[in-house]
């Protein structure tokens, strides 16, 4: 379900060169050992291309000859979209409709395919899990799989290399690929380091699953954060078990104060999902963590009309 330390590090070599080695800053307005983990600078504009690219490159060439599926929210086909094109891989993702058109047009920009015909996320990924298998064509799920997982934990690595002495890591969580993949490394040599969990109170599957210890579905609602959005599968509630030791859950009035932060205090455009994180350190239920702390910007691709509207606010 979760790769090992050295998939994790093995992952990392093989994006050297592929996936930028973002930025740790300093953040002072957010406590005196506080650094921003910035993968909305990442090349695709968020962290999903790491764990995109992990994967299709380790496809057999029978594997990428069919071509690939994928259900996304938006990041993760914007990273596999990049990856199938530098591998030379046909893929076809299917996104929700309401997706950002900076996510559903940079997919396309990127020569992929794109099915916008389902109203949500969960349907998204449903329909493409049957067309991957109608077509007999690998689908590349965005939360699940080890070399995904692998290619995710990388930002926990960098991490741990450029902040030895980190103490807590907040997280942005939607299916816990990414908080998966992290833990996978950190829980192996690190294992003082305490992983905390952010979600919005819309997107609380995950939240809700650990509070009552079984998978619970939550409702579907319109959200700034729609990386997170969606039900999270009995495999994620595993993944968030082993990998989690708090969630903190954030309102979206929150989540978007955040984003305007970032923008007014480090000229850092952010995204929902990427700015909750963030809001989670900044919201009044927030506890004192051990410090150092690396908070994980996830993701920055956000509609510029939405943005503007924040920022402006």
């Amino acid at each position: 379900m979760l790769p090992t330390p050295a998939q994790v590090l093995a992952a990392a070599h093989r994006l050297r060169g592929v996936a930028e080695r973002t930025a740790l800053l300093r953040a002072p307005g957010l406590g005196t050992e506080v650094y921003l983990k910035c993968e909305n600078l990442q090349r695709t504009g968020s962290f999903k291309l790491r764990g995109a690219y992990n994967a299709l490159s380790s496809l057999s060439e029978s594997e990428r000859a069919r071509g690939i599926v994928a259900s996304s929210a938006g990041n993760h086909g914007l990273g596999v979209a990049w990856a199938a094109q530098r591998l030379g891989i046909r893929a076809r993702i299917f996104v929700p409709a309401s997706a950002p058109g900076v996510k559903r047009d940079g997919i396309r920009a990127l020569g992929a395919q794109v099915d916008e015909s389902q109203p949500h996320y969960d349907a998204a990924h449903g329909a493409a899990i049957e067309y991957s298998d109608a077509h007999e064509m690998p689908f590349v799920n965005p939360c699940s799989g080890a070399a995904l997982i692998a290619g995710q934990g990388t930002v926990g690595v960098e991490i741990l290399e450029d902040l030895p002495s980190v103490g807590t890591i907040v997280v942005p969580v939607g299916g816990g690929g990414l908080v998966g993949g992290i833990a996978a490394i950190v829980r192996a040599v690190a294992p003082h380091v305490r992983i905390v969990g952010a979600q919005t109170d819309v997107t609380n599957a995950m939240a809700a699953s650990l509070a009552a210890g079984r998978q619970t579905d939550v409702e579907i609602l319109p959200t700034l954060a729609d990386g997170l959005a969606g039900q999270v599968d009995d495999e994620g509630v595993e993944i968030g078990r082993f990998a989690i030791d708090e969630m903190i859950v954030v309102s979206e009035e929150e989540v978007a104060s955040a984003i305007g932060w970032l923008a007014h205090e480090h000229d850092m455009r952010a995204e929902g999902s990427g700015a909750c994180a963030v809001a989670a350190m900044r919201c009044a239920a927030c506890p004192e963590f051990v410090g150092p702390i690396a908070v994980i910007v996830s993701g920055g691709n956000i509609d510029q009309a939405v943005w503007r509207k924040i920022i402006e606010a």
